[in-house]
C-alpha cells in the first residue's frame, strides 16, 4: 500500500497525501460536512463486522452501509473486476453525500485501495493497515499468520504491510475459500466448520505461529473455532477494531467529527436479496440490521 511505515490506512483529499484526480464528490465546508453520514462497503455482510466497531467506538456518527450482495464473493475475481466493482460501490456513497469513506472489505482493501484514492474527494479507510498494526503489536515472537480470500493473500498486502512495521516478522499465509460461504450460511460452530478451519490451519499451526491475523470480515464470527484449533497460546487478531480506531483519529484530526449528543443511524443497501442481508446481517450486529434497500446495478 500506499502509506507510510506505522501511518494508519486512512488516506484522501482530507490529508496531507490526497491525490484526487477526478472530484466524484463535491467538498463542502467544515461545518456542513461534521453532520454527513460514514460512507462504508463491503462486498457483502462481513462488513458488518467492521461497521459494528465503528458504531461502537464513534456512536454519535451516521453510517450508510452498502454490501454488494449480488457480486460476492470478491476473492475469487480478477483484479480487474474487484477495482471496478470497488469503484462502482465508491462512487454510490460518495452521491450519498458522505464525509469518509470505509472500505471495509479486505479483498477491495487489498487490490483497490490506491485506485479508490486516486479517484475520491473525501478521506478513505482501508482495513489492511490498521490489521497489519495490530497483528504487529499482538505478537512476541514475530511469527505471524495471516488467512483470506485467495485475492487478498494474492496481492501480498499483509505481507508487505507487516513488513514495514516489522522487517523481520516471519509471515505466514493461506487462502481459505471455504470459510465465507460457511459463515454466509450460519455455519459457524459445527462439525463442518471445524474440519474446515483444521485443514487451513494445519500448516499454519506447523509454523509455530503466536499470532493469527483474520483477513477477512466474515472469519471474525470463527474466532471460537480458530481459538480451539491453535489453543491458548496463540492470539487471534482482526481488523475492525484498529480500523475503527483510525477512523476515529482521522476524524478527530480533520475536525469531521459529528457534533452533538445523541445516537447515530445506520441505513442499508444492498444489490441483491435484502432479506437474506438482514437475516444473516443480525448473526453479525443484531437487531440493528431492521431493514436493508435493494438496488440496481
Amino acid at each position: 500500500m500506499a502509506g507510510r511505515s506505522g501511518a494508519p490506512d486512512v488516506r484522501g483529499k482530507g490529508g496531507a497525501n490526497g491525490r484526487g484526480t477526478r472530484a466524484r464528490a463535491a467538498p463542502a465546508r467544515a461545518t456542513d460536512a461534521r453532520a454527513r453520514p460514514i460512507g462504508v462497503f463491503d462486498s457483502g455482510i462481513g462488513g458488518l463486522t467492521v461497521l459494528k466497531a465503528l458504531v461502537a467506538i464513534l456512536p454519535g456518527e451516521d453510517f450508510i452501509y452498502l454490501g454488494d450482495t449480488a457480486r460476492l464473493p470478491y476473492g475469487t475475481k480478477s483484479n480487474e473486476i474487484i477495482v471496478r466493482y470497488s469503484r462502482e460501490n465508491t462512487e454510490f456513497l460518495l452521491a450519498k453525500g458522505v464525509k469518509l469513506l470505509v472500505v471495509a472489505c479486505n479483498t477491495s482493501s487489498a487490490v483497490a485501495l490506491d485506485e479508490i484514492e486516486r479517484h475520491t474527494m473525501v478521506p478513505v479507510a482501508g482495513v489492511i493497515e490498521p490489521g497489519a498494526g495490530a497483528a504487529v503489536k499482538a505478537s512476541r515472537s514475530g511469527k505471524i499468520g495471516v488467512i483470506g480470500t485467495e485475492a487478498t493473500i494474492a496481492s501480498g498486502a499483509y505481507t508487505r504491510a507487516i513488513q514495514r512495521l516489522r522487517p523481520r516478522a516471519e509471515i505466514y499465509t493461506r487462502a481459505c475459500p471455504l470459510l465465507v460461504p460457511l459463515v454466509e450460511e450460519g455455519f459457524v460452530d459445527n462439525e463442518i466448520a471445524e474440519r474446515a478451519v483444521a485443514y487451513y490451519l494445519e500448516s499454519l499451526k506447523a509454523s509455530g505461529i503466536d499470532t493469527l491475523l483474520l483477513g477477512c470480515t466474515h472469519y471474525p464470527l470463527l474466532t471460537g473455532l480458530f481459538e480451539r484449533v491453535l489453543g491458548p497460546r496463540v492470539k487471534i487478531v482482526d481488523s475492525a477494531t484498529a480500523t475503527a480506531a483510525a477512523v476515529s483519529a482521522r476524524l478527530a484530526a480533520l475536525k469531521l467529527g459529528r457534533r452533538g449528543g445523541g445516537r447515530g443511524a445506520q441505513s442499508f443497501f444492498v444489490t441483491e436479496t435484502p432479506e437474506r442481508f438482514v437475516r444473516v446481517g443480525r448473526r453479525f450486529i443484531g437487531p440493528r440490521v431492521e431493514s436493508a434497500v435493494r438496488i440496481e446495478r
